[in-house]
């Protein structure tokens, strides 16, 4: 039986409408959160997350909005605050790649929509929970998790380096906001998936990536998104009540 609404906390994580965003929003109803889930483009596949949600006994406020753009951020967190009375969490989840190449070859706009959503948007988001989430600024505290990802520390040579550097910058992003936030009442940590069978793969080219790279691992495999949203919950909840600035490896070993 899930918890009355009065008593669940409330998420926002964005990118939920497929992927390792949606995995983590019905997990994360099944632990007994209320969801906000974001979408950029795709509303039918939002609403089937909300749906898988509801499926799991937890209320759904889906929303669309642009993470890179100031005044969405901001309408996104008070579409959320207000349909459940409150936010506690937030997962900065939301995040492109584009199609395999060196950096010579990289063109000046794909590396701005690059880091225009992977860093820029991260930090929008961020900050905008640090506004809500701090005790310092009227807030009950709570907890922020980001999803890197290892290739900040890989550096997808001949691939993705543009991909690899803004995911760095949510490495920075997390160490540095863990150590403000820590005195207000909020915890921030990032989870850095390895290789992980979504569709994230097929948009930078590579459809089959996941696999054929996840057989080389230490684990011999690929993960699944499920993999990954196990460890998001788990830094959302009081079970890691004393874990901040964390980067947290989900690669198989890689």
């Amino acid at each position: 039986m899930s918890a009355p609404s009065s008593e669940r906390k409330a998420v926002l994580i964005t990118g939920a409408s497929r992927g390792i965003g949606r995995a983590t929003a019905v997990l994360a109803a099944e632990r007994g959160w209320d969801v906000g889930i974001n979408y950029a483009r795709d509303a039918a596949a939002a609403e089937l997350t909300a749906q898988a949600v509801r499926d799991a006994g937890a209320r759904a406020c889906v929303v669309a909005g642009d993470v890179a753009n100031e005044a969405d951020v901001i309408a996104m967190f008070d579409t959320v605050a207000a349909a459940f009375g409150r936010l506690d969490a937030l997962v900065n989840n939301a995040g492109i790649v584009a199609p395999s190449m060196p950096l010579a070859d990289m063109p000046l706009d794909r590396l701005r929509r690059m880091f225009d959503t992977n860093v820029l948007g991260a930090y929008l988001c961020a900050r905008e929970a640090a506004r809500r989430l701090s005790t310092d600024r009227g807030g009950r505290g709570g907890a922020i998790v980001n999803v890197s990802s290892i290739a900040s520390r890989l550096g997808s040579p001949n691939e993705y380096v543009d991909y690899a550097g803004s995911k760095g910058a949510v490495d920075s992003l997390t160490i540095g906001l863990a150590k403000e936030l820590g005195p207000h009442g909020v915890r921030v940590n990032a989870v850095r998936p390895g290789l992980i069978e979504t569709e994230i793969h097929a948009s930078g080219g590579q459809p089959g990536r996941a696999a054929r790279l996840g057989a080389q691992t230490p684990l011999g495999r690929a993960g699944d998104a499920q993999e990954i949203a196990e460890a998001i919950v788990w830094l959302l909840g009081d079970t890691a009540s004393y874990t901040t600035g964390a980067l947290l490896d989900v690669g198989g070993g890689r």
